[in-house]
């Protein structure tokens, strides 16, 4: 069999490696890793995994596979046209070639919605691939949560009780931008951990105003500072997301980035008082993953064994209303899981007095 880890690294990665590799090893399977994600799989590039491999990295973030998030085997950047526009081929079949010239019988492919869907394509060709979701982001469809998404919302939130208090010694309102792309579960939960004045999802556009309004009347009741907690894919009533750049050779090109900066520089004109803002970005993708993120990683790496011992195969293994199970692996293809705008989470911090800028 073979283990991939596929698009952007998360902490939690090398726990499913080795949950899976080691029930792999009492079974007596030969366990192959490929290399970079779907890149090492276009490339032909595998190595076979020892029980020396596992030892430790249960603790360690990224993964030890390596991975690659600019990877899609469907449309692979392959050179450029003369306007320097890509060049892009389907090489889903030369890494099925690759796949059966190692004699690899299942494959567990770890990834996001991006990762999943090329993860159906090679299901449907008959090879027996069973699923595991990933992603800080909490955004993969059919799946309540993810492993890297706990370890991303404390690093965040001990980032915002950081900023807090510089905040206070300065009376700043302070902007902390998380990541999270289309989805806001990052800032909701790291908001609330942090006691957040302010949350921006991109789920609830946010009025200008409102946030002005929420600023001075912390100003006129003695509050020395404003914490806000913005998610990078938020965006202004009637305006756009903020997008940093675009990579069109990218399976996803839209790397979104910079509301923070505007939401400071915007508040502090609109207000008079002191903006400043803070982008956490890949620090939250990195570092040891914390012991939730480990037990989770564990047990879904142990149920996508046991779905294959079943023969229960083109399916994601998932976590639902507190329990393990699993779901078919197009459920999460090209789809993202937001937040609903009536999610208990969002009444509880309004009842508390937090913002959504709404």
């Amino acid at each position: 069999m073979a283990i991939l880890t596929g698009g952007g690294d998360c902490p939690g990665l090398n726990a499913v490696i080795r949950a899976v590799a080691k029930d792999a090893f009492h079974c007596d399977i030969d366990v192959l890793g490929v290399e970079d994600g779907y890149q090492g799989l276009i490339e032909n590039r595998f190595r076979q995994l020892q029980p020396s491999d596992l030892d430790g990295i249960l603790r360690r973030g990224g993964t030890i596979l390596g991975s690659n998030n600019r990877a899609n085997p469907s449309r692979f950047a392959v050179g450029k046209n003369s306007d320097g526009t890509p060049i892009f081929r389907d090489l889903t079949e030369d890494c099925l070639r690759h796949i059966r010239s190692r004699k690899i019988e299942a494959m567990v492919i770890i990834g996001g919605d991006g990762t999943m869907t090329s993860a159906a394509w090679f299901a449907k060709q008959g090879l027996a691939v069973v699923g595991v979701p990933k992603t800080i982001d909490n955004d993969i469809m059919g799946s309540e949560i993810t492993f890297g998404f706990q370890t991303a919302v404390d690093t965040a939130t001990d980032a915002l009780d950081k900023v807090r208090t510089t905040a206070d010694s300065h009376h700043r309102a302070m902007v902390v931008e998380v990541m999270g792309r289309n989805a806001g579960w990052i800032a909701l939960h790291s908001g609330i951990a942090s006691g957040s004045d302010i949350i921006l999802m991109p789920e609830i556009p946010f009025d200008l105003k409102v946030l002005a309004r929420v600023i001075q009347e912390r100003e006129r009741r003695g509050m020395r500072s404003t914490l806000l907690c913005v998610s990078e894919g938020a965006r202004p009533q009637g305006g756009q997301q903020v997008v940093a750049k675009v990579d069109p050779t990218s399976p996803d090109p839209i790397r979104l980035g910079g509301v923070g900066k505007f939401v400071a520089e915007a508040l502090e004109k609109e207000t008079g008082v002191e903006s400043r803002y803070c982008v956490l970005g890949h620090v939250q993708r990195g570092g040891v993953p914390c012991a939730f993120d480990r037990v989770l990683s564990t047990l879904l790496g142990n149920h996508s064994m046991n779905l294959l011992r079943e023969g229960k195969v083109g399916r994601m293994v998932a976590w639902q209303k507190g329990r393990l199970t699993d779901v078919d692996l197009e459920e999460p293809a090209g789809k993202q899981r937001l937040v609903p705008e009536d999610h208990a989470l969002v009444g509880a911090a309004r009842a508390v007095g937090t913002s959504f800028g709404d």
